[in-house]
C-alpha cells in the first residue's frame, strides 16, 4: 500500500511539472499578426573619417504633442527608435561628449516625418573639433528610399488626405493612389475580399464580403476621412507584424490631439445641379438628388505633453431617386426611361388594395431613397515620456 501511494505521488508530481512546463511555453493568448500602427527612425552617426560614433545620444521630439523618444548609438554608429507616433514634424537632436577634444556641438535636424509601418533613414556626418570650434554638419533623410522597407507600400499622410478631392468620402478615394490599385478595391490583381483592413491595429474587414470595404454596399463610410491621420497600403510585405491576407494590407491610423487646441466645422453639399444632362449628344436624366454632410472635429491636450484627446462627429444624408424609370401615360413609345407599364394600371391596383385590404402601397412615381449616416469617433492618446 505504501509503495502504491509513493508511485501515485510521483505520477502526480510528474504531471504537475509537465503542466507547468506547458503553461510556461504556451502563449497567454492567440498571437495573430495585426495592422501596424506606428513608424520608426533608423540612422547612423559618423565623423569626418566616416568612422562610426558610439554612445551618441539621439532625441526625437514630436513637435505638435511634445512626445519625445530617446536612444543611443551602437558600436557601429547606428541607432533605431521603434514604436513612434506617425506623422510629424519631428525634431531629431544628436549630442555626444567623448574624451577630451572629441566632442561636437548638439546638432538638430528639423521637419522629419515618420511614416506608418516604415523606418525613415537619417544620416549625420559630423566633424570632430575642439570645444569652442564651429561644427559643420550635413544630414539627409529620405522617407521613400528606406533600408527597412518590407515590400511595396504606399503611405498617404494627413496633409494629402486633407488636400485630395473626394466625392464619396470613403477610404477607396485614398487607397486608389496606390500604383497597384485596381477596380473595386483590389490590389495587384487580387480579389478585394483577400485584403486585410485595420484601424488602429484592429481588424476592420467586411466579414461577408459584401463590397471592398465596410459600408461599401450602402455607400456610407463608417469612419470619416477627417478622423484619419495616415493610411498605408502594403502589397506582399515580408514583415512578420503583418499577416492574415494575400491581397493587400490597408492600415489606417486615426488622429490624436496635440498640445495646441484645434477644431473645425465643415459642411459639404452636392445636388443634381452639378451633374450634366448630355453625353455625346444623347440626353441623360440623372434624376433629382441631394447630398449634404455636416461635421465637426476637435483635438487638444488634457495634460500637456502627456495626454491628448481627439473627437469627430458627422451627420450625413443622401437623397436620390430609387429609380429614374416612370410609368407609361398611355400611347408613349417604350424608350429611355419610359416603361411599358401603364400609369392607369398602377393607379387601379393601388385603389384595389386600399378598398379591399385597407393597404396603402404609397406612390409609384418620384420615389426618393434617403440614406442617412451618423459617424462618431473619440480617441485618447497618451505619450510615453
Amino acid at each position: 500500500m505504501k509503495r502504491v501511494l509513493t508511485l501515485m505521488m510521483r505520477s502526480t508530481r510528474t504531471l504537475a511539472l509537465v503542466a507547468l512546463s506547458l503553461a510556461t511555453l504556451w502563449p497567454n493568448g492567440p498571437a495573430f499578426a495585426q495592422g501596424v500602427t506606428t513608424g520608426a527612425l533608423n540612422g547612423i552617426v559618423t565623423n569626418d573619417q566616416k568612422q562610426p560614433i558610439q554612445g551618441a545620444s539621439v532625441i526625437a521630439i514630436h513637435l505638435p504633442s511634445g512626445t519625445n523618444y530617446e536612444t543611443v548609438t551602437r558600436a557601429d554608429g547606428r541607432f533605431t527608435i521603434p514604436g513612434m507616433r506617425v506623422g510629424g514634424p519631428y525634431s531629431v537632436t544628436v549630442t555626444y561628449s567623448g574624451t577630451a577634444g572629441t566632442a561636437f556641438e548638439p546638432q538638430t535636424q528639423e521637419d522629419v516625418q515618420v511614416t506608418l509601418g516604415v523606418a525613415s533613414d537619417l544620416v549625420f556626418n559630423v566633424r570632430s573639433v575642439q570645444v569652442q570650434e564651429t561644427v559643420t554638419v550635413s544630414a539627409t533623410v529620405d522617407p521613400v528610399f528606406s533600408s527597412s522597407r518590407t515590400g511595396a507600400a504606399t503611405a498617404v499622410s494627413r496633409v494629402d488626405i486633407a488636400t485630395l478631392p473626394t466625392l464619396t468620402g470613403r477610404i477607396g478615394d485614398i487607397t486608389r493612389l496606390t500604383p497597384q490599385a485596381g477596380a473595386s478595391g483590389s490590389f495587384a490583381g487580387q480579389d478585394n475580399r483577400l485584403n486585410n483592413m485595420t484601424v488602429d491595429g484592429s481588424y476592420f474587414n467586411n466579414s461577408f464580403g459584401l463590397g471592398s470595404a465596410p459600408g461599401e454596399r450602402t455607400n456610407v463610410a463608417p469612419i470619416s476621412l477627417e478622423s484619419i491621420e495616415q493610411v498605408q497600403v502594403s502589397v506582399a510585405p515580408y514583415d512578420v507584424r503583418q499577416g492574415s491576407f494575400i491581397g493587400a494590407a490597408v492600415n489606417t491610423v486615426t488622429r490624436s490631439g496635440t498640445n495646441q487646441l484645434t477644431a473645425s466645422v465643415y459642411h459639404r453639399m452636392r445636388s443634381d445641379d452639378f451633374v450634366g444632362t448630355e453625353a455625346r449628344g444623347l440626353a441623360v436624366t440623372p434624376g433629382t438628388f441631394t447630398f449634404r454632410d455636416t461635421g465637426v472635429w476637435a483635438g487638444g491636450p488634457v495634460v500637456k505633453n502627456r495626454l491628448f484627446v481627439f473627437g469627430n462627429y458627422e451627420n450625413e444624408e443622401d437623397k436620390r431617386p430609387l429609380t429614374t424609370y416612370r410609368a407609361n401615360k398611355g400611347g408613349e413609345p417604350v424608350a429611355g426611361t419610359v416603361t411599358r407599364v401603364l400609369e392607369s394600371d398602377l393607379t387601379a391596383l393601388s385603389s384595389f388594395l386600399q378598398s379591399n385590404f385597407r393597404f396603402n402601397p404609397g406612390t409609384f412615381a418620384d420615389l426618393t431613397d434617403p440614406t442617412p449616416a451618423k459617424r462618431y469617433l473619440l480617441r485618447r492618446f497618451q505619450s510615453h515620456l
